[in-house]
């Protein structure tokens, strides 16, 4: 059976005006339907969503070295950027955690715990001051995300469980605190707390290091593209295939880790394992995460933003000292006021950007 012959040019279609033919593919828009680039106003609110915190760092920075000669000085500098490196470590975790829509509050007490862990393993040397605190406090982190991710328990209340179980555990290994661990002077643990290079902390160079791997991890990587994809909304990181129950494990015992970590150098630092630090810790590191500009409800942040909030806390801190009538109560009550105004800042900027 022979196939039909296609139809013969008529002398209509061959004398068509060539405008009404379609376009070429190659003048065809760029640019998907639904899939329209931002405006300018759109990245404009954007930018200042992600990046405001630091016009205003740089705001307060400037006021305050006016205002007290001695605040602009290198050796303050230096106390401040020590006084911020163990809270930026914890608030990096807290960052990628908060980024997927979750929250964790056992970072405080996880810190205080690695701490004490760390001075009393450094009886035995460097090593075995770092791996003892990141492998019980990972382990904790691992807890948390595994009820989270795999149980689909709600955050808030997993965490707030390991806050209590980790200061619980710290007192019981402390004697109700009674038994305090001290790192020996001279060590190697000792000097990975205190020691300095090109005028600052190891401990400020470690969290900078950590902060630029945590930048490129976040948006060079599959796995931090898929962060904000989960924080987004879990039942569509589902449907395109993302592994959304491992994503939340690696985030929480990434959170846990750190948080170990930050209380191992803050133990080296001090030379001892102090059991009351950490109280209210988990609660500076959502505010300087959220004042960073992350959204608390996921899917949008950045650690640079973070990293801000953390200066301006401790800016924020070190400026009532300078005053010196002021006493250190009251950065909670600035601290606090910042919260509130970024949040209800966020609340402007978004719904302006929905509305472009």
């Amino acid at each position: 059976m022979n196939a039909p012959r296609p139809a013969e040019p008529t002398a209509a279609s061959a004398t068509a005006d060539p405008k009404a033919a379609p376009a070429p593919l190659s003048d065809a828009p760029s640019v998907r339907a639904g899939t329209e680039e931002p405006s300018g106003r759109e990245r404009l609110l954007g930018l200042v969503q992600r990046q405001g915190v630091l016009a205003v760092l740089l705001a307060v920075i400037l006021v305050a070295s006016l205002l007290y000669p001695s605040f602009a000085s290198l050796d303050n500098a230096r106390g401040v950027t020590a006084q911020a490196s163990f809270l930026a470590i914890v608030a990096l975790g807290m960052t990628l955690v908060i980024i997927t829509g979750g929250i964790d509050l056992s970072v405080g007490s996880v810190f205080a715990l690695g701490g004490v862990l760390a001075a009393w393993a450094s009886q035995w040397g460097l090593l075995p001051a770092l791996l003892v605190p990141l492998l019980v406090c990972g382990a904790i982190g691992l807890v948390n995300g595994l009820l989270i991710g795999r149980a689909g328990l709600a955050p808030f209340i997993v965490t707030l469980a390991t806050l209590l179980g980790a200061r619980g555990l710290l007192l019981a290994f402390t004697d109700e605190g009674a038994t305090t661990y001290l790192v020996p002077k001279g060590s190697a643990f000792a000097w990975l707390g205190g020691g300095t290079v090109w005028g600052f902390i190891i401990p400020v160079l470690i969290a900078l290091a950590l902060f630029g791997v945590g930048g490129l991890v976040l948006q060079r990587t599959s796995f931090g593209q898929g962060l904000f994809a989960v924080g987004g909304s879990s039942d569509a990181a589902t449907l395109m295939g993302l592994p959304v129950a491992r994503t939340k494990v690696l985030v929480y015992t990434l959170s846990g880790l750190l948080a170990g970590l930050a209380g191992a150098l803050n133990a080296a630092r001090l030379t001892s394992g102090v059991t009351i630090l950490g109280v209210g810790m988990e609660l500076d590191a959502i505010s300087a995460v959220v004042i960073g500009g992350t959204l608390l409800i996921g899917g949008a942040g950045s650690v640079s933003g973070t990293l801000w909030g953390v200066l301006l806390l401790a800016v924020i801190q070190n400026l009532i000292n300078q005053i010196g009538s002021l006493n250190s109560s009251y950065q909670s009550v600035v601290s606090g006021g910042f919260l509130v105004v970024v949040v209800v800042a966020q609340r402007y900027l978004a719904r302006g950007r929905r509305s472009t």
